[in-house]
């Protein structure tokens, strides 16, 4: 009896049957490790952004100056909101930088800056940007909505007025309302930051997804724990200078933080991998 041929083509369909596909490419960067002092280099940096366009960096900055004279207007007449709209001050900030962002980018491509195109530079990844701005608009809310009950908590017979506000904040006697309410603020302040560090100028610059983004940003954070948390300080620091001079130092210090969290974005996240 003879014996049965063996087609080639259905032995090589086999083996290629038989062999694994090849593997999907992560949609995550690597994050890079950067050192204790890599917060000062960005602030250095920043600076060195806003010397080279001072007038589009210093147009953003006045943007957020005059949000700072609407809270303290708002203050005057309810300040039990005034927690709120500094909640929204600091949780809009990284979307609103894209601008500073688009301008770093241009610069470091060695570009000509003006201020038009950088309005818009949101458009280049419009669902991407939506989404986040959503994503920072609900954790706003809840934190609005966490003031007012801490504040209901510890004025049970209605919103004090200014005088008793004051003294409530500043007396020691009070340390557990203190306690709280910075509590409180600082978490949603940390949920932000951790999402945020290096998120929008990813999606500027790669057309990212903001989930991937948001991630991405986490990652980082707890990769680079330590240098990341003297970040979080220095900005801490330098806008709070900026609102100690009344908000006109915000014209200075909303621009360098914005153009250096373009470089810290730029040292912490690798290449996208092929």
């Amino acid at each position: 009896m003879a014996d049965t041929p063996i087609h080639p083509a259905t032995d090589s369909g086999a083996s290629a049957a038989a062999r694994p596909a090849p593997p999907r490419a992560s949609p995550f960067p690597p994050i890079r490790q950067v050192g204790a002092k890599a917060p000062l280099r960005w602030l250095a940096a920043g600076a060195a952004d806003l010397r080279r366009a001072p007038l589009p960096g210093m147009f953003y900055g006045a943007c957020f100056a005059l949000m700072g004279w609407l809270i303290w207007f708002v203050f005057r007449h309810a300040y039990e909101y005034t927690s709120a709209l500094t909640a929204g001050f600091l949780l809009v900030g990284p979307f609103v930088c894209a601008g500073l962002y688009d301008i770093s980018r241009r610069l470091q491509r060695g570009e000509t800056v003006t201020l038009a195109p950088t309005l818009s530079a949101w458009r280049s990844n419009l669902g991407a940007f939506s989404l986040f701005a959503l994503m920072l608009t609900i954790v706003m809310l809840i934190w609005a909505r966490a003031s007012l009950v801490t504040f209901a908590l510890f004025f049970s017979s209605g919103m004090p007025n200014l005088s008793n506000f004051l003294a409530r904040v500043v007396s020691p006697e009070h340390w557990d309302f203190i306690l709280i309410y910075f509590a409180v603020g600082g978490l949603f302040a940390s949920i932000v930051f951790a999402i945020s560090v290096v998120s929008v100028p990813m999606m500027l610059d790669r057309g990212t997804d903001s989930v991937v983004a948001a991630l991405t940003s986490v990652r980082a954070l707890f990769e680079n724990f330590g240098p990341l948390l003297l970040w979080a300080f220095l900005i801490v620091a330098v806008i709070g200078l900026g609102f100690a001079t009344l908000f006109v130092g915000l014209i200075i210090a909303v621009p360098i933080i914005g153009h250096a969290t373009w470089h810290a974005y730029q040292e912490l996240v690798g290449p996208q991998p092929d």
